[in-house]
């Protein structure tokens, strides 16, 4: 009997293994169908696509779509999507967040975040297992106490050039200030994190804000598309190239600054802060973000590598600017519709500075109690984060139905902070739900604008004290009023919740 070419019987042995492949994952596929049947979902279902064909294309109609299926299936414990041949539970209530959130297991971010893996690699945001724990234990410490005292002076000076970029728009009518508001947020993260000044209030348009924005709407797109999830196919036939374009203008700007700042100091043991932007003897002792991941070591004594260190780096100015720029702006545009917790506001800040325009300390922002209630009310109603998930690494029981191992859990703030069981007449601003005798009211886990448990947000106490810092700024020197309705906002709920058209407010000087 003559023998099978060599190529024939690979050709044979591989064919072998993809039938393999492919019969267990239609397997597992089918496995999970059967599984989750009691779970309420969408109709139309269809075998391998789906709800896929159900969702909108657009930010805005796609974020409202799931807000609609979130208020229909408000009595149920939970609801199910099927985005392609994955399937996801989505979670909106406390109790069945709970169950994700305080698990010491199911800490692997969804299948989704893949895709931002092109642009913040596997930094703290996106990693799992013992890669997060690692990142997250060497990275803890450069959030303590002290060291953000050092950004808060960066802060004031930062606040104090949108204030003065404000002056000219003093009594001229409505104008868009979600835009100035995020060029600010950038040059404060730019320098605390890389120490680096861009000056990106002073430039009326930003090649790298206009990147973040289109990588989000990119990454957004795709993941609501299985039919682009594949590489080669998003490439062919997506839109690879205007993605692989941002992410060139992305990494460029972090690979530059995190070049000069390696090599200006030799990777030496300790920074030396003497750069152009760094004069006064003041400047010369503030550690940045970058600085101290350039000397941090993980136990075995290693330091990160340049390729680490841009992951960590690429994540926080993505995370430390939007997220937080974004939360002032609704605040702003909150307070400017109601007149009533405005006038608290001044109150309480003319209490704490007086007529003085003396910088913001440390102890003047503990005192900003009522500002502190606005933010997280703020948060309550339009968090940053409208939308994350979970991949499931176990088994579980959520809501009363057993959830198999490998689902991923969508976990939806907006949703869940309008939980009339915890938040009476939700839609309502009411700064006094986060008053010290009635926070303690609230379940944990039904106001997560940072998430919750152990993978909670690290950035947190940064980003209110960044809150705190430009909104006490703009409100000492200035009366907002904004004239939009909830309506006119357009909220596009992608990786960040922002208003379709901006937030425009009105600016006066405050009677003295």
């Amino acid at each position: 009997m003559e023998a099978l070419p060599a190529g024939a019987v690979l050709g044979a042995a591989v064919l072998t293994l993809l039938a393999a492949l492919a019969f267990h994952l239609f397997g597992d596929y089918v496995r999970k169908w059967n599984a989750m049947k009691r779970i309420p979902g969408l109709s139309p279902t269809y075998p391998i696509v789906g709800n896929a064909l159900l969702f909108k294309t657009s930010g805005e109609d796609f974020f409202l779509q799931l807000i609609e299926f979130t208020t229909e299936c408000r009595d149920e414990p939970l609801m199910k999507l099927w985005i392609g041949p994955l399937p996801f539970i989505v979670l909106f209530h406390a109790e069945t967040v709970e169950v994700i959130l305080s698990s010491s297991k199911q800490l692997d971010k969804s299948y989704a975040y893949k895709f931002l893996h092109p642009w913040l690699g596997t930094g703290l945001l996106t990693s799992t297992g013992s890669k997060w724990r690692a990142r997250r234990k060497l990275i803890t410490p450069t959030f303590h106490f002290t060291i953000l005292m050092e950004f808060l002076e960066v802060m004031n000076e930062q606040a104090n050039v949108l204030l003065e970029k404000w002056e000219k728009e003093v009594g001229k009518g409505p104008f868009n200030c979600f835009n100035d508001i995020t060029l600010c947020a950038l040059d404060i993260i730019c320098e605390t994190a890389m120490d680096k000044k861009v000056y990106a209030q002073s430039k009326s348009d930003s090649e790298y804000i206009h990147a973040i924005y289109k990588m989000s709407d990119l990454v957004h797109r795709r993941q609501k598309m299985p039919w682009f999830w594949p590489d080669f196919l998003f490439n062919t036939f997506g839109e690879g190239r205007e993605h692989d374009k941002a992410l060139k203008i992305l990494h460029t700007f972090t690979e530059k600054v995190i070049a000069e700042r390696f090599y200006k100091t030799g990777n030496s043991e300790e920074v030396n802060h003497s750069d152009s932007d760094s004069n006064s003897s003041r400047k010369k002792k503030r550690r940045a973000f970058l600085d101290l991941i350039l000397n941090a070591t993980d136990e075995s004594g290693k330091k990160l590598s340049l390729q680490d260190i841009r992951e960590e780096v690429d994540t926080f100015m993505f995370e430390g600017h939007d997220t937080t720029a974004a939360a002032i702006n609704w605040a702003l545009y909150l307070l400017g519709s109601h007149p009533d917790a405005l006038k608290k506001a001044h109150e309480e800040l003319d209490d704490v500075f007086g007529n003085s325009d003396r910088p913001a300390t440390m102890d003047d922002l503990k005192k900003l109690q009522y500002l502190l209630c606005v933010i997280k009310e703020s948060l309550r109603l339009f968090p940053s984060v409208p939308i994350f998930g979970r991949t499931l690494l176990e088994e579980c029981h959520v809501g009363g139905f057993k959830i198999p191992k490998g689902v991923n859990a969508m976990i939806i703030p907006y949703a869940l902070h309008r939980d009339p069981k915890y938040f009476s007449d939700p839609e309502a601003f009411r700064p006094e739900r986060f008053s010290k005798e009635n926070s303690n009211k609230i379940n944990p886990y039904a106001f997560i604008p940072f998430s919750a448990g152990i993978r909670n947000c690290i950035g947190q106490k940064f980003a209110l004290m960044e809150e705190k810092v430009i909104l006490s700024s703009i409100l000492r020197r200035f009366h907002i009023k904004t004239k939009q309705s909830r309506e006119e906002l357009h909220l596009v709920g992608e990786l960040i919740l922002r208003p379709q058209s901006g937030i425009w407010i009105e600016l006066h000087h405050r009677a003295q």
